[in-house]
Order: C-alpha cells, then sequence, then structure tokens
C-alpha cells in the first residue's frame, strides 16, 4: 500500500497521527500579525458608568468590564494583546470585594477616582491617579472604597498564559493565617535593604508603587536608543522585574518628538498617563489623549509622537515570559530605513 494513498491518510488520521511533512505551517511563524487596538476614554468612559448602574452581589464583587483583542472570537478567549489580558474594573463608595488568591499575576493602575485601597497579605495599599498596586500570584487579596466618588482601575493579568498551560487556580478566603509582610519604609532608602526579610523572597515585598516615585526615576532615566526614556519596576530585593511574568515600565517622550521604531515579539499593553499625539503601529495610524489605552501585538513595528507637551505611559508586557525562555527578540529600525 503506498504511503500517498487516501487509505494511509484515513488510517493515520483515525489514529490521531498527522504527517508533518505536508503541514504548510509546522515550525513556521504565523503570517498573520495581530492588529493593534484603541480604547478610547471618552468613548469608554460613559459605558463604563452603565458598569455602575449593576448592583447584583457578583458585580459588586466583580464589575469589571474586560478588553478583548479584535481576535478574539468570543468573551471567553479572555485575552487583550498575546499572554496579556486588560480590564477595567470599577468601584462606587463603600464598596468592598472579599479576600481571594489565584495562580495569576496580576496589577492595578489607578486611572480615575480616591478612596480606594486595596489589602495585599492583609498590608494596605492607597490607590492615587498613576500609583501601581501589584497582587501576585497566590497573594491574598481584597479592596474597599472609603472615598465619596466613583473609582476606576486598569486590571491586567497574565490570565491567558494560565488558561494555556492549564495552571488556573482561584481560592476564596478567609485567610488563614495572614501572612507576613514588611513596611514598605523597609525599603525606602536607595542601595540599602534590611538584613532580614519576611515573606515569599520570589516576589517583591512592596506592593504598591507610587506614581510620584516612577516621575523621581524618569526625571534621571537617560534617553534609549528609540529616543523614550524608561524605568522599570523591580522587585528591591533583587533588582529582577516587580512581578514574575509580567513586566512593568513606564515611559516618557519629550514634547515635540517622535520615537523612531521598534518590533519585539513580546505583546504590550499601553495606558496614556499623560500627554497627547499619535502612534503608529503596524502600519495604522491614531492618536491618544489620556486615560486612553492600546495595545502593541509582537512584531509590529511601533512608533509614538507627542504632539505639544511631553508625553507619558505606563507600559505591561509579556516580555519577562519570554525572557525566561530566553527567545525574547528587540530591535531598533536604523534611520532612513523602512520597516
Amino acid at each position: 500500500m503506498s504511503a500517498n494513498s487516501g487509505e494511509v491518510r484515513d488510517q493515520w488520521l483515525q489514529a490521531r497521527l498527522a504527517p508533518l511533512w505536508e503541514s504548510p505551517n509546522a515550525h513556521k511563524p504565523q503570517e498573520n500579525q495581530a492588529t493593534s487596538h484603541i480604547w478610547r476614554w471618552e468613548a469608554v468612559r460613559p459605558l463604563l458608568d452603565l458598569a455602575f448602574q449593576e448592583t447584583s452581589p457578583a458585580a459588586v464583587q466583580r464589575r469589571v468590564l474586560q478588553m478583548l483583542s479584535p481576535q478574539s472570537r468570543s468573551i471567553a478567549d479572555e485575552f487583550t494583546c498575546g499572554n496579556v489580558l486588560a480590564a477595567y474594573q470599577c468601584l462606587l463608595p463603600g464598596e468592598t470585594a472579599r479576600p481571594h488568591r489565584h495562580t495569576m499575576n496580576a496589577l492595578r493602575f489607578m486611572l480615575e477616582g480616591r478612596g480606594a485601597v486595596t489589602l495585599v497579605d492583609g498590608k494596605a495599599c492607597a490607590m492615587e491617579f498613576g500609583d501601581l498596586v501589584l497582587t501576585p500570584g497566590m497573594a491574598w487579596h481584597e479592596h474597599r472604597h472609603e472615598g465619596h466618588e466613583p473609582v476606576v482601575w486598569l486590571d491586567v493579568l497574565d490570565v491567558p498564559l494560565h488558561m494555556y498551560l492549564g495552571s488556573v487556580v482561584f481560592q476564596p478566603g478567609p485567610m488563614q493565617p495572614e501572612p507576613l509582610t514588611m513596611s514598605d519604609a523597609a525599603f525606602a532608602a536607595p542601595n540599602i535593604l534590611p538584613c532580614v526579610t519576611v515573606g515569599d523572597a520570589g516576589r517583591s515585598p512592596v506592593f504598591r508603587y507610587p506614581y510620584e516615585d516612577a516621575l523621581r526615576a524618569l526625571a534621571h532615566a537617560p534617553v534609549s536608543p528609540d529616543g523614550m526614556r524608561r524605568v522599570r519596576y523591580v522587585n528591591p530585593l533583587t533588582g529582577q522585574g516587580a512581578m514574575p511574568l509580567l513586566e512593568t515600565t513606564m515611559q516618557e517622550l519629550d514634547g515635540g518628538s517622535a520615537s523612531r521604531p521598534v518590533r519585539s515579539n513580546a505583546n504590550q499593553v499601553v495606558a496614556v498617563v499623560q500627554g497627547q499625539g499619535e502612534s503608529e503601529i503596524g502600519g495604522r495610524r491614531f492618536s491618544w489623549k489620556p486615560r486612553d489605552i492600546f495595545t502593541v501585538p509582537q512584531h509590529n513595528w511601533a512608533s509614538h509622537a507627542a504632539q505639544g507637551g511631553l508625553a507619558r505611559f505606563f507600559v505591561v508586557s509579556d516580555a519577562d515570559v519570554l525572557r525566561r525562555l530566553n527567545v525574547f527578540a528587540e530591535e531598533v529600525q536604523a534611520p532612513g530605513s523602512q520597516g
């Protein structure tokens, strides 16, 4: 019987076997790149008001609107860009969420309102505009709103990666016993660390990174080859990223200037913190303003231009996943070349 016969192929398929030499895409990169998308604050904010009107117990606990990639097929896909899921979380005064934890790493970046507090392993983290609060994998966390106005923050998680790996675990509280933590003040002096620490050494003992600290770091950061200034949120004990798998940076671009195109195999979610301008991502150009959120999918050339004053961005990516696999790649377009 010839190996080229249809009968042979039928036997292979019935046995759940397939000839690799006939596959059109085996071990080849995908030809269709994901396309970027932007969620404009002026369009999204009225839709968040509709979420605030939801008062069911389920909504109060998780009043979250997920940002779905244009490539997603349904709400069950749960990804915004590659291995990253982003969402808006909305909270009204007096609302709380019960303690829980999960294997997914998550973070909160404050967009609007005051008075919200996130408790991570029992440690209270105030939330002001531009603050970053970490809720690392399997860290107990809850929140409450002690203010007088609605609050909105950006949630970012590595849900897609855990969905693929089959490692999603969710555990409700109460937390018993309360984990040991240290005051953030113990890590506030530059280049000096306590000799004794408590908790999980694999994750940052600091859960709240104030916006003011990021601004002070940016003020002294050198300009990168693409023309941007960047600072990275880190674990003070190791100097590595603040949280495994999700890389977090604050980036800045001088007013009236443009960055050189960059592309990498990482996926990014970008929140505009300050300024206005436009970006070109994968050949598509769009404008942005504060609190707009857009994606930079892997392998797309991306450049940004600040119109008027200085522009500032909070960026979350899955670059750490790729670095851990030793496959991260990035390039800056040479002057005069075309992407």
